[in-house]
């Protein structure tokens, strides 16, 4: 398994009930996007809720292209999986007025209070408490500053070997780099889960941490395994503006306690945009912002919560208080400056409904996955209830494989060939710079068709600088997560420029309207003689 996040930790906590799990990761327990996650995760968990309801809430925010089987899934599972949360130790926060409850916030495109929390810290109380059950797993080992390299499956072997592939591919296992002396070692396994999170960093402003390089889609298309939807990426509404702080989060679950979104001379704006004003869903609310930075050509707009005390904010938002705090602002008496940010990757590996890849024995769970449940823009707090459950989901199937205990594929050794110690660092880092200027000038909020172009060729270009410099030299950390970024970068761009509408989260100036002709997801897979 490879990544650290919640879905991983969920897939190795039950894969561990019948089978042995390494968990590999490329940094510390930490760093992932789960451990930044602030708001909740959503669930029916109140009376006066219904599953229908959710479901509703989260085909709207989807634009029609939600799979519905996966949202129905996904939904009646959530009460469920956050049973299992609260049994591995989860805190969730309870009402001060009510300890026997639980505390609902509401967020943007949830018709009611759904979203269960660990005040403003969700995902990293969640990550706490699944490492403590991980360390007393007997059938878990942790390898940390492991970089993945590449995946190795049948038809790469075939390949090596200048065989035909097999009719359906399987995957034996992946490369790993190791961080600390940086020897690339083979790992054999019977089946390999991907829950490696999203590609923020392709992105210059992103409230993803360094670690979200897209790794998991990179790897999956360069093994062959079908790609979906990456031309929806998600920018999160309300990320602090400020010189020091340029990837805090603000979450909803603030403007579900009433702030407002504000001009600089205080007007509001939202009710222009949709008709459920600042709760309108995230895409909508990013485009809407962005509309009126350029049209007044302002550095951000500005959240309001000065219709609560102190004592409330720090109460429900500890957090992002002290945090403030700690930049000299006050949310209790001064508006905040918050501009859109890169924030969660909506497409990803193509899954079935236990997150099977298209190669037998592959999974991808959470953000690294396209799942169908999100579709053309991720409902709030529907990200963390993915990841649990679909990381059972993958371990159940898993599960029911675990009779197959015949001898592990032996592997081949890394192939370091003529490569030799990079000189030039500085070219890794010009190209990532050069990627990420590129994605965020024309690969935006809103884009053209012009935009788009000038990105792929750019795009192009670089991508064919890494791979000299990819087999020239001995691999690093920097060198292994540029190659996914471009790879990343190219599959993002690729997909925009096949999907002639706007719809979610991809809004195209040249074609403003959804058409119904597109109502399908944009499918690439690799054909090892370019693109299809």
């Amino acid at each position: 398994m490879i990544g650290s996040g919640v879905a991983g930790l969920t897939f190795a906590l039950d894969a561990a009930r019948t089978s042995s799990v390494l968990v590999v990761m490329k940094g510390g327990r930490t760093d992932s996007n789960s451990s930044y996650a602030q708001g909740g995760i959503a669930a029916v968990w109140d009376a006066s809720d219904t599953l229908d309801s959710h479901v509703a809430d989260t085909l709207d925010a989807g634009a029609g292209l939600c799979r519905r089987e996966a949202v129905e899934r996904t939904v009646r599972d959530g009460p469920r999986a956050v049973t299992a949360l609260i049994e591995r130790g989860v805190r969730f926060t309870r009402r001060a007025d009510a300890p026997e409850h639980y505390d609902l916030h509401h967020e943007g495109g949830h018709s009611v209070r759904r979203i269960l929390h660990a005040d403003d810290l969700t995902g990293a109380e969640m990550v706490r408490a699944l490492w403590e059950a991980v360390a007393a797993s007997p059938n878990i080992e942790v390898l940390d500053q492991q970089m993945a390299v590449d995946l190795v499956t049948d038809a790469s072997l075939a390949r090596r070997r200048s065989a035909l592939p097999p009719p359906r591919d399987h995957v034996r296992g992946a490369y790993l780099l190791d961080g600390r002396t940086g020897a690339v070692s083979p790992v054999s396994a019977r089946a390999v889960v991907l829950a490696t999170g999203g590609s923020g960093k392709v992105y210059r402003y992103t409230t993803n941490p360094h670690v979200a390089t897209g790794d998991g889609v990179a790897m999956a298309w360069r093994a062959g395994a079908h790609i979906a939807n990456m031309e929806f990426v998600q920018f999160h509404p309300t990320t602090l503006f400020h010189p020091v702080a340029t990837s805090f989060l603000l979450t909803e679950a603030l403007r579900g306690e009433g702030g407002r979104l504000r001009l600089p001379d205080g007007r509001t704006f939202m009710e222009r945009y949709d008709s459920r004003g600042d709760l309108a869903p995230r895409d909508i609310v990013a485009r809407a912002i962005d509309a009126e930075i350029k049209r007044g050509g302002l550095d951000s707009v500005f959240l309001d919560m000065t219709h609560l005390s102190r004592a409330t904010l720090a109460s429900h938002f500890p957090n992002i208080v002290a945090r403030l705090d700690g930049l000299g602002l006050d949310m209790a008496t001064q508006p905040i400056p918050v501009i859109p940010a890169a924030h969660y990757q909506c497409g990803g590996v193509a899954t079935d409904l236990h997150g099977e890849s298209t190669i037998r024995g592959l999974f991808a769970i959470g953000e690294v996955a396209c799942t169908g449940l999100h579709g053309a823009n991720r409902l709030a707090s529907n990200s963390l209830l993915e990841a649990i459950v679909f990381g059972q989901a993958a371990a159940a199937r898993l599960a029911k494989r675990s009779t197959d205990t015949g001898p592990l594929t032996e592997l081949p050794d890394w192939d370091v060939g003529r490569a030799v110690d990079n000189d030039e660092l500085v070219v890794i880092r010009h190209a990532w710079e050069e990627i990420r200027r590129a994605m965020g000038n024309y690969v935006g909020i809103v884009r053209t068709v012009r935009r788009l172009q000038r990105a792929e060729r750019r795009v192009q270009l670089v991508a064919a600088e890494v791979r000299d410099v990819y087999w020239d030299y001995r691999l690093t950390q920097d060198l292994v997560e540029l190659r996914n970024l471009v790879d990343v970068a190219g599959l993002i761009v690729r997909s925009a420029l096949r999907r002639r509408e706007s719809r979610g989260l991809h809004a195209l100036a040249d074609f403003p309207d959804t058409d119904p002709r597109f109502l399908a997801d944009t499918v690439l897979c690799r054909s090892f003689d370019g693109w299809s």
